[in-house]
Parts: C-alpha cells; sequence; structure tokens
C-alpha cells in the first residue's frame, strides 16, 4: 500500500519540483519503488527527469477517460512518472462535474500496491489541481523559500487543508515545512525560520530540522534531465535532501552502504 505525500505551496518559485524530483531519485536509491505525480500544468516535474512532455500522454488523457492510468506511466532513471503538460491548465474550468475532487485519488487507488511511495508536485495554486492532490494524499510536505512572501503562501494553504479534511480526507496530516535555498548566516533566513515555526504549529507540524542549502547544481540539474540527487551526488542540496529522508523514513530506508 503506497504512502501519498504531495509537496504544495501555493506561491512558486519555493522549490517544489526540486524537493519531489530529490526525494523521488533519493527513495529510489534506497531501495523503495516510488511513482511521480506530475499535477503542474507546466509539466516542470517530468522535464527535469528528461521526458519530451509535449510528445508523450499524460494525466490530463487519464482525467479526461481518454487512457487508462497505467497506460502513461513512463520509466525514468529516477523513478515511474505520470506526466504533465500544459493542457491541464483548462482543469478548473473542463473538469466541472460532481466528484471532481477524487478524480486523482480514484486513479492513483489502481496503483497503491505497486509503489512505496507517490510523490505529488502541485501547481503553484490553490485550484482544482491541488485540491485533488490534497484528496488524494496522506500527507503534505510545505516547502518554501526564506522570504516573507513565500510565508503568506504557507499561512493561505491551511484554510484549504481544512476545507480538504472536513470535507473529502479526515486522515490528511502536515509532516513539515521544509526551508529551501537556506542560509542560517542571514538574518531574514533566521527571521522566517522562526515565523515559519509559529505558522507551523498552527498547522499542528513542526518546521523540518533538515535545511535545503542554495547551490548552482539544483538550477543546473533540470537541464540534464536528472534530479539534483543524480546529477550531484555530493552537493550540499544533495546532502540536505539525504538528511531529510533519514529524517523522515531513516530507519525504514537506510542509506544504500558506503553513501556518507
Amino acid at each position: 500500500m503506497s504512502t501519498v505525500i504531495a509537496i504544495t505551496n501555493q506561491k512558486g518559485g519555493v522549490g517544489k519540483t526540486t524537493t519531489s524530483s530529490a526525494l523521488l531519485a533519493e527513495l529510489t536509491q534506497r531501495g523503495a519503488h516510488v511513482l511521480g505525480v506530475d499535477l503542474d500544468p507546466q509539466g516542470s516535474l517530468g522535464f527535469c527527469l528528461g521526458l519530451d512532455i509535449e510528445n508523450c500522454s499524460t494525466i490530463y488523457d487519464v482525467m479526461r477517460g481518454d487512457k487508462q492510468v497505467r497506460e502513461i506511466v513512463v520509466e525514468t532513471e529516477s523513478c515511474d512518472i505520470l506526466p504533465s503538460n500544459i493542457l491541464l491548465s483548462g482543469a478548473e474550468l473542463e473538469f466541472n462535474r460532481p466528484g471532481r475532487e477524487f478524480m486523482l485519488k480514484t486513479q492513483l487507488d489502481e496503483l497503491m500496491d505497486d509503489y512505496d511511495f507517490i510523490i505529488i508536485d502541485t501547481p503553484p495554486a490553490l485550484n482544482v489541481l491541488t485540491v485533488n492532490a490534497y484528496v488524494a494524499a496522506d500527507s503534505l510536505i510545505i516547502p518554501m523559500a526564506p522570504e516573507i512572501l513565500s510565508l503568506l503562501g504557507v499561512s493561505q494553504i491551511r484554510e484549504t487543508i481544512e476545507t480538504v479534511r472536513r470535507h473529502y480526507n479526515s486522515r490528511l496530516r502536515v509532516l513539515g515545512i521544509l526551508l529551501n535555498k537556506f542560509n542560517p548566516r542571514l538574518n531574514l533566513n533566521r527571521e522566517v525560520l522562526e515565523l515559519s515555526e509559529q505558522i507551523a504549529e498552527q498547522l499542528d507540524s513542526k518546521v523540518f530540522e533538515s535545511k535545503i542549502r542554495a547551490s548552482v547544481s539544483v538550477a543546473e540539474a533540470p537541464a540534464h534531465g536528472e534530479s539534483v540527487i543524480n546529477y550531484a551526488p555530493r552537493s550540499k542540496p544533495t546532502l540536505d535532501f539525504q538528511a531529510l529522508v533519514d529524517e523522515l523514513w531513516g530507519a525504514r530506508y537506510p542509506r544504500p552502504e558506503g553513501d556518507s
């Protein structure tokens, strides 16, 4: 039975796709069988993992009923993936039938026995796609950059989470807030950390001990069709994402022998 985690923040540029691809790659290296779900119409997760997103079947085709979900699973070096592209941008208007909040969950239910983890990369918006991710997920990870506007995005998520819990998915919980591009030497970063801890408390959650440091390797990896884990295995962000997986599932998924 899969553990389903949505990576979410309505603010763009906070590292959702970087986090999704890194978790997928790291868990795969530790022996887990994982599936990535790209629910962002920009198709960033698929692109970052080397897919030609303009010339493949996508989650949009499944939601329309044109394809079966197993037909669109694509294998990559890092994981299996359900890709997306710009056609999904019309979801808010096109998918207006009753029960539309359960479209993704219904499809993922068919795959739950095939994977240890399903990681959903969500769009930078609180729309029907995000709600579908929350309904399908067991838990959320909220990446944020150490910026005030990023904090605002996190605080606005709370109402959506509470609505989904109340009406669609009472088991949904927030695993934690993940600080990306973090530099503890900067005053603003320390101030944002303190404020994010207050928001995490309101979400009955925490700020992860693991913080992801900035590095040019994070920006370079997508151009090579790889996660930062595969592209720069000794980089600071890779070490930080490994620490995050240790923090979450270390006992269940230890690092491979010889990986320090």
